[in-house]
Formats: structure tokens, sequence, C-alpha cells
């Protein structure tokens, strides 16, 4: 693992109240390999948007694994929501992921399956197996049509998802995501398949969520125009740790630059 050299870390947080998410000293490692994360910190409050950034290879998709289980705690300490995620079993694992909202690049939708349905998946955790087969209260349809409209796509409920174009559909991703009640959203490269203007429309509706419910979002982005337009905070990753840590508005894209070298390029993430 390289050492960085790095401008000074500023770890002044955009968002207000106790952290949700609070990460220390984080190292992960798959099996005997290399370290993919070496000494991450991060804090994430509530109504603040962080922007995570970095090159291939980085380490983004390593680190929001970590917040939810799915990668290996080498050493350090993770805590979302109130979970201390190294020390968790399947069954809190479980609900850990409960507490924390996902959007995908891919969407991550049923696509044969109804726009209302979709996003009535996301109450599962709490609503029984029993719902597999359709049978979801008149509450939990009564909050997923709310959630359909907050997202503006409530006249497309009884579409199937596949008819959608791919800014509907993360639209409805962004809403089966607040069926959970979630207490974070993670939002892993939301906008890499869509085009700029539709890119601007979803980023900009999860930071109003984030505002607006308190919820902090953390969202991976390659793009730095959008990063710095759409976020109150960004993270800045380089060769698995921290390069930038700093409220948007005091950054710009020429101090961001060197996250993105040619040289640091890598396979994945």
């Amino acid at each position: 693992m390289k050492t960085n050299t790095a401008p000074p870390v500023d770890l002044v947080s955009g968002g207000t109240g106790p952290a949700l998410v609070t990460v220390r000293g984080l190292k992960v490692a798959y099996d005997d390999g290399p370290l993919v994360l070496d000494g991450v910190d991060l804090d994430l409050r509530p109504g603040e948007t962080v922007a995570l950034l970095g090159s291939s290879g980085s380490g983004k998709s390593t680190l929001m694994k970590s917040l939810t289980g799915f990668a290996p705690i080498t050493s350090g300490s993770v805590r979302v929501a109130g979970h201390d995620v190294a020390g968790l079993r399947r069954g809190e694992l479980r609900r850990l992921r409960a507490d924390v909202g996902q959007v995908f690049q891919r969407f991550n939708l049923v696509d044969r399956l109804s726009v209302l349905t979709n996003v009535l998946t996301g109450a599962l955790h709490e609503a029984g197996p029993i719902n597999l087969v359709g049978g979801f209260s008149a509450a939990h349809r009564r909050r997923a049509m709310e959630l359909l409209d907050r997202v503006g796509i409530a006249h497309k409920a009884k579409e199937q998802a596949r008819a959608l174009s791919g800014g509907q559909q993360q639209r409805v991703a962004i809403a089966r995501a607040l069926m959970q009640g979630p207490k974070v959203i993670l939002a892993d490269e939301p906008v890499a398949s869509l085009d700029p203007k539709l890119s601007h429309t979803v980023l900009e509706l999860l930071q109003r969520i984030a505002r607006e419910d308190g919820i902090p979002v953390l969202v991976s982005l390659h793009v730095l125009p959008l990063a710095l337009r759409h976020s109150d905070r960004v993270i800045g990753l380089r060769h698995g740790e921290v390069l930038v840590s700093a409220p948007t508005a005091r950054l710009s894209a020429e101090q961001l630059a060197p996250l993105y070298d040619v040289d640091d390029e890598k396979d994945e993430d």
C-alpha cells in the first residue's frame, strides 16, 4: 500500500447531531491479499449528503460493503445506526441491512413486477414472508404510493418496471429504499448509467431526502462536477486511504484531480 502525499484532512461535517455512521481506523483485506482500505475514518451525520470519490481500485465499493457487513473488517471499528458491524451475527446483520437503504447503479428492480410491487418489496423485512405472494397490508400500499408520489412517479405505479426509462427506474429504486424506513442511505454509482440531465435529477432527489428526512446519504460518484454540485461534504479515497475529507464548498475540481491520477487505475474497487 502506497503512502499518499495528502493535503490536510478536514473532518468538519455538513450534518448536525450525533453521527449515525462512525468508522475509525478501518482496514480491510480479502483473504491474504493486500489492504484494500488502510486506516479509513468516516462520520455520517443526519441530513447530510456525502460524496465518495476515487478512481477504480481506490476502495469506494469496499467501504460501502463494509458498512453493511459484506466486506471483512480486518481491524478498526464500524458503527452504523447503533450496530457494531464487526461483531454482528447473521440475524443481527439482517437487522442492520434493514436499517440501511441501498440504491445501486443497475437499479436491481424485478422487471416483470409492477412499479408498486417493487416499492413494496422494501417492506418485506417487517411485513413477513406471506407478502411474497402479494399480501401486503393496505397501510403498506398507501405508504408505497405516497413514496412514489414523492419521487414523482406515482402515475406509473401499475406499469411493469421494465417499461420505464432508466431515470424512472432509479426513482422507483429510491422509493423502495425509503420503504424500508432506513436510518442511512448508501447510493453506489446511482447515476453511472444515466445521462447528465437525469443524473442531476436523481442526485437532487437524494440530497432533498437527506435534508428533509434527516437521513445521511453516502453517494459514490465518478464525475467531479456532480459531486461538487450535489453534496455537502466530500470523502476522497486513493489507494485505500482518505486523501480528502472536507466540506464541498471549500473544494474545487482542481483540488480533487489527484484522486484520479492515471497510474492509480485498477480493475475493481
